[in-house]
């Protein structure tokens, strides 16, 4: 048996952070706003006919086998650990080769661990056959992911992964619900370009400060976690009535905000590509996941995305990534 899956990974474009329980309990209306991109997280699973298990990570160059006996061992493993984790909770029956690669750069700020969460459960869940419902991917990815960073996560990524598509999530006392946003992808293409910093970040490290503070009561993060709420809702409204004016705007207005809730959201480096972008046709910029590092979305004027790619890719160490709308999410093929 061959098993195949594809995730695609997001960028956010707002609404961060406010997405990790129980914070959006205590701002009513909260929602995050993403969209698939494909830069996609893979998982190739092939059965073999004897009791060996081999894991391997395809971008990270890293692999190693057990067998069926050893996989309690696994919860324990700290190589390829949410692999290993995710392996030994399905506690697969037949031996197997996993191979899983992702095409987003480590580090980048665009879910892409969260999407090759995804992605492996679709695989391993089809492998064991097909024990958990799909409506219990999303849960079962940010529970073992949480035991791999050990702190809470964020709950958007997966939605990004699962659905694709452009999304607004909404985080209410009675759950969770996406909605799927119809929006003009085309545009979206040509005015939002994406650009790996070269600094890899880690998320969990940047959320974690933010959630502690704001569990301590700090009224300055809870007003500041407001304003993430309404520009999510802001965000939402315009990219359905297709308003650039109004995305730029809110982009612009978020930008500081963010670096008030966490000054280390940038680097020196990260600063000095934004002041670049926007001195070559840039509008406005985010910075993907948490920062510190990663990704940078910026919004460009009309026309003007390939001459801020031109601008950046002079930098060392910068990358500009190529990617196209994602507008579905998980994918799960047997053959």
């Amino acid at each position: 048996m061959l098993i195949e899956s594809i995730a695609p990974t997001r960028v956010d474009l707002a609404g961060g952070t406010i997405d990790i329980w129980p914070l959006y309990l205590f701002h009513p209306g909260a929602a995050t706003v993403n969209f698939g991109v494909s830069l996609w997280a893979r998982c190739r699973i092939e059965t073999r006919m004897d009791d060996r298990v081999i894991l391997e990570s395809r971008d990270r160059g890293l692999s190693f086998e057990t067998t069926l006996a050893g996989l309690p061992e696994l919860v324990h493993e700290e190589r390829l650990e949410l692999i290993s984790k995710l392996v030994h909770f399905f506690k697969p029956t037949v031996g197997f080769q996993l191979v899983a690669e992702s095409a987003a750069p480590a580090g980048s700020g665009l879910g892409g661990s969260s999407a090759l969460a995804i992605a492996c459960i679709g695989a391993l869940n089809r492998l064991v056959g097909e024990r958990y419902p799909r409506s219990k991917y999303i849960i079962i990815a940010a529970n073992i992911e949480t035991a791999v960073i050990r702190v809470p996560a964020g709950f958007q990524d997966y939605y990004g992964a699962f659905y694709g598509s452009a999304n607004c999530i909404h985080w209410r006392a009675d759950g969770i619900e996406r909605e799927a946003l119809q929006i003009d992808a085309a545009a979206l293409e040509r005015r939002i370009a994406i650009c790996y910093t070269g600094e890899p970040r880690m998320s969990g490290i940047n959320n974690w400060e933010m959630f502690k503070t704001h569990i301590d009561g700090d009224r300055t993060i809870y007003e500041l976690f407001d304003g993430i709420r309404d520009s999510a809702l802001r965000m939402r409204a315009a990219l359905i009535s297709n308003d650039w004016d109004e995305v730029r705007a809110v982009m612009q207005a978020a930008y500081p905000n963010r670096k008030r809730l966490a000054p280390n959201i940038t680097t020196p480096h990260m600063e000095a590509l934004v002041e670049k972008a926007l001195n070559n046709g840039a509008e406005a910029a985010k910075v993907c996941g948490a920062g510190g590092g990663g990704c940078i979305a910026f919004l460009c004027a009309e026309g003007r995305r390939a001459d801020v790619e031109r601008a950046l890719n002079a930098e060392a160490d910068v990358q500009m990534l190529k990617w196209n709308f994602a507008p579905e999410g998980l994918v799960v093929r047997e053959r």
